[in-house]
């Protein structure tokens, strides 16, 4: 078979335009750097988008993978599989929560947790309760469901009709929720820090309104955790900062260290929502992707990783504000652990072309965002580096 060269060119002829791809070809990484085929390292602050907590090549997780692998790759949920019983039993330790159904992505743990909110209604007697809400400037996925669930048009024109009976609040608005929930109302779908939003934390008054509102209408709330889950925040899911317990969470991203894996986890009430033939996957809760799983949780408390992202996000913060204090371009500063979101006075994609080619890759969100998300493991001098290369960019465009 003829090597094709891995170029941009290539990519055109091969894909679906889906990807504004960066011009470079990774060959492998390396704790917190990538390797392009030229040799060329990149410091990597976008970790797969989110997904890499452990960095590349971490031991723990490579054996995890092997072993597994040579033991079973695939069998399918017709069969009990100890990893998926021991990734279960973690996560529903840590969360408090009481089941858990796994998928394969966080679009799809959306899906389920839609599917969960709609057939409680059928259960409890209330066949009208069918609206679910979701918060401006959210981002929940991309097939049906959760894309109507999504905020951004950018996202959605094109694919109309959405899901029917879905609506949205404005994101930390008391009066807007308290005018849109109502008796109708199946489900609250929230992220506590909005991530493809660019980095925006929802308010503790709007949480607490949201408790009262679910007492009063008994309506579920959906913590989508997707990406701000797994300790990114400096806990391991963001809602541990505030005194609430959701109905439902979806995870994914990093919750598979690397591989395709999604969990929905479900309180006492949901227990008993999905009978069987109700919802299913062949390749959720893959055995391989499962051992995966448990040993990245179990690097993140061995190795402090939750207090260690407080930490190094602390100092990206204190630094990244000294920037904004000498450089105008910087407009705001937003950080919740290794999320980080550096608001600037135009479209921030400049930057990430600038920073590229300082071999440092950051992302950019909401047209006018720098959006950082770093593996946890990273150093302070790493990410010192990334700070560097920020404050030289923005000197150099004012020279």
């Amino acid at each position: 078979m003829k090597q094709l060269p891995v170029t941009q060119e290539t990519e055109k002829a091969l894909f679906f335009h889906n990807y504004a791809r960066l011009p470079i070809a990774i060959t492998h990484g390396e704790g917190c750097w990538l390797v392009s085929d030229d040799g060329t390292r990149y410091l990597d602050m976008i970790a797969g988008i989110g997904v890499n907590a452990l960095g590349y090549g971490d031991e723990r997780l490579l054996q995890a993978i092997n072993a597994q692998a040579a033991r079973l790759i695939h069998a399918s949920n017709l069969f009990l599989l100890k990893p998926q019983f021991d990734l279960a039993s973690r996560l529903l330790d840590i969360s408090g929560l009481s089941k858990v159904f796994f998928a394969n992505s966080g679009t799809e743990a959306i899906e389920a947790a839609i599917k969960l909110s709609r057939k409680r209604t059928v259960m409890t007697g209330c066949s009208d309760k069918k609206e679910i809400l979701s918060l401006s400037n959210c981002f929940h996925g991309r097939t049906y469901g959760a894309m109507s669930l999504t905020a951004k048009p950018k996202y959605t024109d094109g694919f109309d009709p959405l899901l029917p009976e879905t609506g949205m609040v404005t994101f930390n608005d008391i009066a807007d929720l308290d005018a849109k929930v109502s008796a109708k109302t199946a489900a609250v779908f929230i992220e506590v820090v909005q991530g493809e939003g660019g980095i925006h934390c929802i308010s503790e008054a709007f949480l607490a309104r949201l408790a009262e509102l679910r007492r009063q209408f008994d309506f579920l709330v959906v913590a989508d955790e997707i990406q701000a889950g797994c300790g990114r925040t400096g806990k391991f899911f963001s809602y541990m900062h505030f005194d609430m317990q959701p109905d439902l969470v979806c995870l994914a991203k990093p919750l598979g260290g690397g591989l395709p894996l999604a969990a929905v986890l479900g309180s006492e009430k949901m227990a008993d929502v999905f009978s069987y033939g109700n919802h299913g996957t062949t390749f959720g809760g893959n055995p391989v992707a499962c051992a995966a799983g448990l040993a990245m949780i179990d690097a993140i408390y061995a190795d402090g990783l939750m207090e260690k992202a407080a930490q190094t996000g602390t100092m990206m913060k204190s630094a990244l504000l000294e920037l904004a204090s000498r450089h105008p371009q910087i407009l705001e500063v937003r950080q919740y652990g290794l999320m980080i979101g550096i608001t600037v006075d135009k479209e921030a994609k400049a930057y990430v072309e600038k920073a590229l080619q300082k071999q440092v890759l950051v992302n950019a969100t909401s047209q006018n965002v720098i959006r950082l998300l770093p593996p946890l493991c990273i150093s302070e001098n790493e990410a010192q580096r990334c700070i560097t290369v920020l404050d030289e960019i923005l000197t150099e465009e004012n020279s």
